[in-house]
């Protein structure tokens, strides 16, 4: 339903610090000044789906994006569905069901290692460096992990 044009495109969610999401879309090709999005989201139950509190809007006041906060991903699954509507008539919905391991509509800043420990011996001009995964909104496994050391002598 709705006329060609009008759903959003550009779909994209980043999530930081853990808990919190930012999702940011751009409007449709054939949207109006007048054009409203609304989006939903869903830790892949459709029952427990929720509404955007905080929207991030444009020069004409459309909602582009939304800040949410405590977000909780389980099972690496997710349901997004963004509808709307501009002078009282329906607009093309925007509706994806993703998988985080494979899908790139959300992406993860991650934070850094956490417990940090080196130990330097002079000796032997060796140094052992210990930490732990960083936290994440939903990956388990830390072999999924890949770490890059950098060693500056100053």
């Amino acid at each position: 339903a709705g006329m060609n044009g009008t759903a959003i495109e550009n779909f994209v969610c980043v999530i930081f610090n853990v808990s919190f999401m930012n999702c940011t879309w751009h409007v449709g090709r054939t949207a109006t000044e007048d054009t409203q999005y609304f989006l939903y989201w869903s830790s892949w139950k459709k029952e427990d789906i929720t509404e955007c509190q905080n929207y991030i809007k444009d020069s004409y006041g459309r909602h582009t994006g939304c800040q949410f906060q405590n977000v909780t991903i389980e099972n690496n699954n997710a349901y997004f569905l963004v509808n709307g509507s501009r002078s009282g008539q329906s607009i093309q919905s925007y509706e994806k069901k993703i998988l985080l391991i494979s899908d790139y509509i959300i992406v993860e800043k991650l934070t850094p290692p956490l417990n940090v420990t080196v130990n330097c011996t002079e000796a032997s001009h060796r140094c052992s460096i210990w930490w732990q995964p960083p936290r994440t909104s939903h990956v388990k496994k830390s072999s999924c992990f890949k770490y890059e050391i950098v060693i500056e002598n100053k």
